[in-house]
């Protein structure tokens, strides 16, 4: 009974996410959809993508949580129009949730539509949010052995980023073993090694997001 309901669930998530990806192609927005654990980086990296980009292109972040409207106001200070969206609950964000508030949000002349979701390795990347990539993120503290562990994520994503890579060498992380799980779930994924707070790999990230709208 169980699992009919979570296929239900998901096609019927499968119908809101070809309406949001037929109509963030209508408007010629690139949407990413950022995935990892919370405390990963997530709001710093875009913190500072948003400080990179603004003047070049046009942002729009939209924001996942259980609570808080924290990070839309850390985002909100850079100047890029944030909007907070709160699942009460839920440990994922839905692609009926994102469509409202498309609609409740005007794209006109917006480039990048960046998706912050809840923080969860699990559920977010069971739900397709019309998006045109999938974006994993893993912190150096959070160890090598996830990649496996939760594998769907990292299948999937077209870009993976290896954040507070400035803590390698103080940690027991493994990179040869990053990369080797990495090549045999999905060889094909560009990975990125960043840190937020040295601004280390920050321009290959920018680099990859400017490639995806031919700029």
């Amino acid at each position: 009974m169980e699992v009919k309901i979570v296929k239900r669930l998901l096609k019927a998530n499968d119908e809101w996410a070809s309406r949001v990806r037929e109509y963030l192609k209508e408007k010629n927005v690139y949407a990413v959809n950022f995935i990892s654990s919370p405390g990963s980086g997530k709001t710093t990296l875009l913190e500072a993508t948003s400080e990179a980009l603004k003047k070049e292109f046009s942002l729009m972040v939209l924001e996942g949580d259980i609570a808080t409207t924290r990070d839309a106001d850390r985002i909100s200070k850079h100047g890029v129009p944030a909007v907070q969206l709160l699942t009460e609950g839920s440990c994922h964000l839905d692609a009926s949730l994102i469509f409202r508030a498309l609609e409740a949000n005007p794209l006109e002349a917006v480039d990048f539509l960046f998706i912050e979701n809840v923080g969860n390795l699990v559920c977010p990347s069971e739900y397709d949010l019309g998006e045109a990539a999938k974006v994993a993120l893993l912190s150096v503290p959070e160890g090598d052995d996830k990649v496996l562990k939760y594998p769907k994520l990292f299948r999937e994503a077209q870009c993976v980023i290896l954040n507070k890579i400035d803590l390698v060498d103080y940690m027991d992380f493994k990179k040869e073993l990053f990369y080797e799980d990495m090549s045999k779930l999905n060889p094909h994924a560009t990975i990125l090694e960043v840190s937020c707070r040295t601004g280390e790999g920050l321009e290959a990230w920018y680099q990859w997001l400017k490639q995806k709208v031919g700029k």
